[in-house]
């Protein structure tokens, strides 16, 4: 099973800032959209609440520390290896060999070095935030692809989109 880190990150590696994304793109909610569709979706409760609702046609897996936590339409795990088990289990069902993490900061560190690959947008911004990508190592890490995107109608940046596979 492979884990995939999918994340739109600042030049200065910021990923939120007060639970929520410092810049909309529109462009790049399409095409995390195709990255995720029919996938389970690992995430933390704060993003999970920074979305707001469980996002369709994939599997919410949300991790949180609160064992009373019920989310109707998502699966609540308190443990990241609880939540690696249902992701499996669930993907294994979709027929797919992918479990995307989508965040917020401290999943993507603690998973980063499990994860086989890397689904970054690079936002041409560096805004303030609270919340932080970990750094991409290059002598782990081998960008495969890279596309950069003006900014559309209804995006505030522009961005590229970038693979990473671990070397």
């Amino acid at each position: 099973m492979k884990l995939v880190l999918v994340a739109a990150i600042g030049e200065n590696n910021v990923i939120g800032r007060q639970g929520q994304l410092p810049w909309r793109l529109k462009s790049d909610m399409q095409h995390f959209r195709r990255l995720t569709m029919n996938k389970p979706v690992l995430m933390g409760r704060k993003t999970y609440e920074s979305i707001g609702k469980p996002l369709k046609c994939r599997t919410n897996i949300v991790l949180t520390h609160n064992p009373a936590l019920v989310v109707a339409g998502v699966t609540v795990a308190t443990s990241m290896d609880a939540a690696l088990v249902m992701a499996e289990k669930d993907a294994a069902k979709r027929g797919t060999d992918e479990i995307m993490v989508i965040g917020g900061s401290d999943v993507f560190t603690d998973l980063m070095p499990r994860a086989e690959r890397l689904e970054i947008t690079h936002v041409h911004l560096s805004p303030e935030g609270d919340a932080y990508f970990p750094p991409i190592d290059v002598q782990l890490w081998r960008r495969t692809a890279y596309q950069e995107h003006p900014a559309g109608l209804d995006d505030s940046a522009s961005f590229a989109i970038a693979t990473y596979l671990r070397r």
